[in-house]
């Protein structure tokens, strides 16, 4: 077990990212004020199973999934258990899904399904899927530098001493809880500070008949994820660019020669990254899906989740750490997409038409185009929710809220494909074999990236925390 050192403030605090990229905040005393440490020491793989992905994409269902709709149906239940779906057989013996996942099907032997995952963190609640943290906060609808930092996060956190113009931690198509003019916790860095926050892109999500959108009717999402303020104002030439940049860089010698501690002027990093991204066309390729072939992109879908999925996988190619991709909600903000995998109502309707297929597309498409490229072996893909849906089906032919069974998946590096880890029910409603915690799904997914799962980073007053929350790896499921 190895500890982080540090200051946490003097770490990540500071300016967010997308002030950094404004042209104008890239001048002067902007950027100045605050510090970046050296390196932040690395933290040791568990020797006896070294990680195998250089990577992850997560693909995060936001509102709760129907794990008895997908991955473990139950057809001998009662028929307000049961449902609508049948299960299938897939490409791994003796493992069936639901049948609105075909394309899935055919990856089941790269992909290990834990079918016992709980929590006690109530529902919406992301923080324990991203952190392993449990305890229900006071709210779910904001975010606090008191939480413990995201896996995200620790991977931006220990990437501290490269020189690439990527960021270590990317979230798409925009931060969680956008569309619900909400920031919901969970993605953030939280006492590491804000410079371990991912970078976040934007979206401007629409669909093709807006006059259609009500609750419990949803139509295919489209746009694409947008880096804010990537474009050089009309003023600003790459030259002058240059300038303001040298002009900095002098501003911040001065600066560190009166300093006591070697952390003024030691934001070399993140302007690095800034004007990289101003002036950078391969940075900015690397976030435009429009670059690749149209057939690619109609592949994965011209949906925002499709396209955001293959941004995800451009920049994991480009050798981004950690990547989220989010399937939200945008109903307050825009009016659509009212029900997300939050399925109140006309649960069956909804999947079949519209969540399943476009999710089956997409995850689908994502996993061939990374075994195509050689990446899927160095590439960990997780698929997840903040919690599952009620067993029993309600008088809206929907199914509520629950935490008490559900079931995440992950594909390649560092996965035993064709597995299945723990039990639930004859109902799935509750655990009957092998529990597993978010806090044991966060330590299986750093033990793939080779970081220790019990590791410990500082929190504000020093105090070392862990990363997992004191969760395990699974070990049955590893290859």
């Amino acid at each position: 077990m190895l500890t982080i050192l540090g200051s946490p403030r003097k770490s990540c605090d500071g300016i967010t990212r997308r002030e950094t990229l404004r042209a104008g905040a890239l001048s002067g005393l902007g950027l100045l004020g605050a510090g970046w440490p050296a390196a932040a020491q690395a933290l040791s793989p568990d020797s006896s199973r070294p990680g195998k992905a250089k990577s992850v994409i997560m693909l995060y269902l936001l509102g709760g999934a129907p794990t008895q709709d997908m991955w473990d149906l139950k057809p001998n239940a009662p028929a307000e258990v049961r449902g609508e779906f049948k299960p299938v057989p897939t490409s791994a013996p003796g493992i069936f899904i639901g049948e609105h996942l075909p394309l899935l099907a055919r990856w089941m032997h790269k992909a290990a399904i834990v079918r016992s995952v709980n929590h006690k963190g109530g529902c919406h609640n992301p923080l324990p899927s991203y952190t392993g943290y449990e305890t229900l906060p006071s709210d779910i609808v904001s975010t606090k530098d008191t939480f413990p930092p995201s896996m995200g996060s620790v991977c931006e956190y220990l990437g501290q001493g490269n020189t690439r113009a990527l960021p270590n931690y990317v979230y798409l198509p925009t931060y969680l809880g956008w569309g619900q003019s909400i920031r919901r916790p969970g993605p953030y860095a939280g006492f590491l500070g804000k410079r371990c926050d991912p970078l976040f892109t934007e979206c401007n999500p629409t669909v093709d008949n807006p006059t259609l959108e009500k609750p419990g009717f949803n139509q295919p999402v489209r746009g694409v994820p947008l880096i804010a303020d990537s474009v050089l104002a009309g003023n600003i030439t790459l030259d002058r660019l240059d300038q303001r940049k040298s002009m900095l860089f002098q501003l911040d010698e001065q600066r560190r020669a009166m300093m006591e501690s070697g952390a003024a002027g030691k934001f070399t990093r993140v302007q690095d990254k800034a004007f990289s991204i101003l002036t950078s066309e391969k940075v900015r390729a690397a976030f435009n899906p429009a670059t690749e072939e149209q057939k690619l992109q109609d592949r994965y879908s011209r949906t925002l989740f499709g396209q955001s999925a293959l941004v995800a996988r451009k920049l994991v190619e480009s050798g981004v750490r950690f990547v989220n991709v989010t399937w939200d909600c945008y109903w307050e903000k825009c009016k659509i997409n009212h029900d997300c995998w939050d399925t109140h109502t006309r649960n069956f309707t909804i999947m079949k038409e519209y969540n399943l297929p476009y999710f089956d597309q997409t995850c689908s498409a994502l996993l061939g185009d990374l075994e195509d490229r050689g990446l899927l072996d160095e590439t960990l893909v997780v698929v997840t929710s903040e919690m599952g849906r009620t067993p029993k089906i309600n008088g809206n032919a929907g199914r509520d809220h629950w935490t008490y069974c559900y079931s995440t998946v992950l594909f390649g590096a560092g996965i035993r494909g064709g597995t299945v880890y723990g039990a639930s029910d004859s109902q799935a409603a509750y655990v009957k074999d092998l529990p597993a915690s978010p806090a044991d799904i966060c330590a299986t997914i750093y033990q793939c990236l080779g970081i220790d799962p019990g590791s410990h980073v500082p929190d504000q007053t020093g105090k070392p925390i862990s990363i997992t929350q004191g969760g395990n790896p699974i070990r049955e499921i590893l290859a």
